[in-house]
Order: C-alpha cells, then structure tokens, then sequence
C-alpha cells in the first residue's frame, strides 16, 4: 500500500508540473501577442521555409560581414582560408539572428559569400569544425535561436554538415545524440567529432551539462561515453582543444550559474583544468573503447579567471588562447563584465601556461627568430616574446647592416683581434654585447628573459664580426 501511495504521490506532481508549464506557456503567448511576436518555432519555420526557395548555388565577392558575435570561424581544411557561418547581432532593442556563410581568403584579405540550398535555420553559440574528408566538409552542432524581443529562445540538437566540395547542406538523422544546447565545444579526434558541456535555458529554467558524445564521422552514429574518473563540473563557455594525431582532449574553465534563492542565481567561473583520454592503450586505428578524465596539475603564468575564450591549435600540441570575460557581481542582481585581450599560449603535453606578448614591428629575419622565445630547446620561461610584421620575399643583408648601425650608434666596440674566433671574441667582449642588448629591449619597451637577452646580444655580436 505506502508504495502505491508513493507512486500516485509522484504521478501527481508530475501532472501538477506539466499544468504549471502549460499554463506558463499560454500566459507567455497572450503576452507575445501584445507584442505583435508569433512563437519562436513558428519564427524558425518561417526562417526555414524562405531558406527552402533558395535551390541554386550563389557565390559571390562581398564586403566584410555585418557586426555580430557568437558566431564560428573555422579554419578552411586545405586552403588558407576562414570559414564562417551564423551569429547574432543586438541593437539594443532588437536581435537579429543570422545563418549566412562566408569564406575569408587570408593572403587576399577577400570575403565571398556563398548561398547554398537546404541551409541551417539561423543560430548563434553554435559550435563549428571542417574536416578534409571527402573533398572537405564544414561540420555544425547546436547552438541557439533568439526571437527579436529576446523574450524567447531556442536551443537546437540538430548536426549539420556543409559540403565544401559538392557545395550543399545536409542535415544529419542520427539518433542518441546531446539534447539541445548552447555554448558548448565541439572538437575533431581522429575519426570523432567530440561534444562537451553547454548549457539549456527556457527563460523558466535553465541546466548546465557535463556530459559528452562522440559523433563518428565514417558511419555516422552517435555514443555517450561512459567514462571512468571525475569529470568536470557542468559548464558552458570553456576551453576545449584536441591534440592534432591522439585522442587526447583539454578541457579549460568556463562558466556556470545555479539558483541560490528565488529569482537569485549565483555565477561561478571555473579555473580547473582536466584532460580526457583512453583508458588503456589504443591501436593507431582503432577509436578507443574506454575513457577516462584525469584532473590535470597546471603550470606557468596562468589567466585570471575568465570564460569564452577563443581557442586555436597550433602545431606541437600547443593551444593559443585569447580573450574572454569576467563577470563581477556587484550585488544579486547586477553583474558587471570584464573583457580580456590577453593572448596566452597553452603547452597541452606539460599543462604548462604562457602569456605570449607580440610586437607589430618590422624586424629581420635573423632578430625576428632571436626573439622568438617558443623554441624546442625546453624553455621554462613563462612569459613569451614574439616580434613580427608583414612577410617580405627577401630581405637585404643591408638591412642587417642598418639596424646593427642603429643599436650600436654612439658605442665604443671593442676591438676583434685577427687571431680571435667569433666565440672568443664574444666571451672577451660579453659584458659589451649583453648591455647592448639590454639597453635595446628597454627602448623597444619589451619584457624579455635573461635567456633571450643573451642569445640577441649573441647574434647581434656575430652580425657584426661578419662586416
């Protein structure tokens, strides 16, 4: 009997939610009437339907896109190009929603827009990754939809696949993949697309995920990995990067939100940092079937605490961070957002944090590699200094000539004996070329480590004697 009581008890306050929701739902219709608002699914069907009357192929060159954020940008799989597709774009009053896609040719600095039939309905926070396979493919999951008024959302499930080649969507049916999201990461390990995290808001209720799928590229089918360890705290907005030729995954910060009283929710920027790989070993072929998350030990000058950064892998299992946002609550109701411009670069393999400082100015080739600090000679230096500008197709020794002319200007060199090799001469003649050195990043106003302040002086020393 109490168990029958029990279950009836349950029963009844499922019943009582769903009137509760369909309730919400008439009231929030009335209200969308006032305003002259039809439904949100009505708004992506009507989106939907206008997309379907475009049957044709159009590509053509254009200006820079409109403003907009939470958009992809994708790097073209074989070209030196940038893909992008979607994002959103708010006056102030009204949001604007956008499924155009655009190819950006990086040597050219050119964009073309390209109409293709049978496109995705508009979103924003979406996540996006190209593949080469089968003449390359743009592949697209989740993401979210909002109406003009911004008094209602809609988060997507669907993945979709852009076939760069052959020049047409298609939309993936395949099921037991994530629910609807936004703001999740997506990223490529081998034969996978992987999913993590994100998050569902309904403007009544909201769930933050941690839980992740693998979408296989070559049969189509999605799973859920079921994986050993402790995972990362649900979360949307985080770090997620891929070493290139493993299937190894970082997974860096982000952000959720939980209710600590009614209509009061309380924010939480995460600064862990785990790492999500098979367990066991793994044949070169073959997708791993066990998995597990390992809490990964971080290094190095590491970011404050901040969500949303963007992310790009870069060769040698290195990931180049920049960005993101802090929001400060200034009481339960107000929130006050801090941007970041900070590039950082993440060394996946040791976990190890560096904050990379770049210089725009034209230097030569030979200062240029010199104070190039992300070497392969194991540097624990956690500050980084580049120096670069525009590529030139060749460069004079006279401008080897002039820039020595300038450092050296107004200094008494010592003198090199005929019977001296550069490297004799050097340690004679060291405390001269490492206060040149000195004295010529402190013009420059750059940071830079003992390390690169003695191989400059180094080369500029060799500079010389070759005169």
């Amino acid at each position: 009997m109490g168990k029958k009581k029990a279950d009836k008890k349950g029963k009844g306050k499922e019943k009582t939610a769903l009137k509760t929701e369909k309730k919400a739902e008439r009231k929030a219709k009335k209200e969308l009437a006032k305003k002259g608002e039809d439904d949100i699914e009505t708004l992506i069907a009507q989106f939907h339907a206008k997309d379907q009357e475009k049957t044709k192929y159009v590509e053509e060159k254009c200006d820079p896109p409109s403003e907009r954020s939470n958009m992809t940008l994708t790097p073209h799989p074989d070209k030196e190009e940038l893909i992008m597709f979607g994002g959103e774009f708010l006056t102030g009053s009204k949001m604007y929603m956008y499924n155009d896609l655009f190819f950006y040719n990086i040597k050219k600095n050119e964009w073309t827009k390209v109409t293709a039939p049978n496109a995705p309905p508009p979103r924003s926070s979406h996540q996006a990754v190209a593949l080469r396979q089968h003449g390359g493919q743009l592949w697209i999951f989740g993401g979210e939809f909002a109406s003009p008024t911004q008094s209602q959302f809609y988060h997507y499930k669907e993945l979709w696949v852009y076939h760069i080649k052959n020049k047409y969507w298609e939309r993936i049916n395949s099921p037991g993949g994530p629910s609807s999201r936004s703001g999740h990461r997506m990223v490529q390990c081998k034969k996978l697309l992987i999913v993590f995290g994100g998050f569902h808001d309904n403007t009544r209720d909201y769930k933050y995920f941690n839980d992740i799928y693998a979408f296989n590229v070559e049969n189509y089918t999605w799973t859920k990995l079921d994986i050993s360890g402790t995972p990362p705290a649900p979360r949307s907005g985080c770090i997620m990067a891929a070493m290139p030729d493993s299937y190894r995954v970082t997974v860096y910060g982000g952000y959720s939100k939980e209710k600590v009283k009614r209509d009061v929710d309380k924010g939480t920027t995460h600064v862990d940092m785990t790492t999500l790989m098979p367990e066991g070993k793994v044949k070169d072929d073959t997708i791993p079937a066990k998995w597990k998350w390992v809490n990964a030990k971080q290094s190095g000058a590491r970011p404050s605490p901040r969500c949303g950064l963007s992310c790009a892998v870069a060769p040698g299992n290195r990931a180049f961070c920049f960005g993101g946002v802090f929001d400060e609550e200034e009481d339960e109701e107000q929130l006050e957002g801090k941007f970041f411009n900070e590039l950082y670069l993440l060394d996946m393999e040791k976990n190890r944090w560096y904050l990379v400082n770049l210089r725009m100015k034209k230097k030569t080739k030979k200062m240029e590699e010199e104070m190039r600090v992300w070497d392969d000679s194991g540097s624990s230096d956690e500050e980084m200094e580049a120096c670069g500008g525009e590529d030139e197709e060749e460069e004079s020794s006279d401008d080897d000539d002039d820039d020595i002319d300038d450092i050296l200007e107004g200094c008494e060199v010592p003198n090199k004996n005929d019977e001296e090799t550069m490297e004799e001469y050097f340690e004679r003649t060291k405390d001269f070329w490492i206060e040149q050195s000195k004295k010529y990043f402190e013009n420059e106003e750059m940071r830079v480590t003992t390390r690169t302040v003695t191989k400059f002086a180094k080369e500029m020393c060799a500079e010389y004697v070759k005169r």
